[in-house]
């Protein structure tokens, strides 16, 4: 009676085999799970720093502004909103908004890696109770393009909403 132990070199071979072909399928649906997830963290952070500053702005009856920042200190007008943004009380009403001495930051979000964010505006005003908020959409775009790009369309009550497709209904375009 022969019992034979152990594995073979041809059993290994196989299994290395089943696991690289089972890996090799398993990376892209990976791939496309971070950037979703990346997009989606993006997006819901700016959606709450919208209605942070909508909550300040009514609560504590003053202008609060979300704007682009590089370096969660000061804005930094037009440009990639996936560079950061501020959240701040701008109480002397600055046109452009800026962050002035004893004007104070309430939260800022720092850069979003393999995202690009454009706007149609430098900064959204959201003022209290019956006064107009600035209003304008943000889009988010990844390595997919514009299939999976998504907006966060602010309205003039100060309300923010994702979309994937802008305001008037047209497609997402994404910026080359």
């Amino acid at each position: 009676m022969n019992l034979h132990r152990g594995i073979g070199l041809i059993d290994v071979v196989l299994a290395l085999a089943l696991v690289g072909a089972l890996a090799g399928l398993g990376v892209p649906a990976l791939h496309t799970l971070v950037l979703e997830t990346r997009m989606t963290t993006a997006v819901n952070d700016l959606v709450h720093a919208v209605h942070a500053a909508r909550t300040l702005a009514r609560s504590a009856d003053v202008e609060a502004v979300v704007c682009r920042s590089t370096g969660a200190a000061q804005c930094t007008g037009v440009g990639d909103w996936a560079a950061g943004w501020i959240v701040f009380v701008n109480a002397d009403g600055d046109d452009p908004p800026r962050v002035d001495d004893g004007e104070r930051i309430v939260t800022w979000q720092e850069k979003a890696t393999n995202l690009k964010a454009t706007s149609n505006r430098a900064a959204y005003v959201l003022r209290p109770w019956s006064l107009r908020a600035t209003n304008g959409s943000v889009i988010f775009c990844d390595a997919r393009g514009a299939t999976a790009a998504r907006a966060v369309i602010v309205s003039t009550t100060g309300r923010p909403r994702v979309a994937r497709r802008t305001a008037a209904g047209k497609p997402l375009t994404c910026p080359p």
